[in-house]
C-alpha cells in the first residue's frame, strides 16, 4: 500500500495491492501503474534510481 496524490481527482488517496495493474523494473527505477479511486490509470515510479534522481536534482 502506498500513498498518491491524484493529479485528476485533486485527493491523496492510499492506492491497495489490488489497484496495481503492473510493474516494470526499468533503468529510471519502479514503474508501478494503478488504478486511482477515481478510475484514472496512473504511473509512478519508486525505488532506488528513482531516490537517487530525486538527490541529483535537489543537489543541482
Amino acid at each position: 500500500m502506498f500513498d498518491n496524490n491524484c493529479q485528476v481527482c485533486a485527493s491523496r488517496v492510499l492506492i491497495f495491492p489490488s489497484q496495481v495493474t503492473s510493474l516494470a523494473n526499468t533503468h529510471d527505477g519502479i514503474v508501478v501503474t494503478f488504478t486511482c479511486w477515481c478510475d484514472t490509470e496512473q504511473t509512478q515510479v519508486t525505488g532506488n534510481a528513482d531516490r537517487a534522481a530525486r538527490a541529483d536534482a535537489v543537489a543541482a
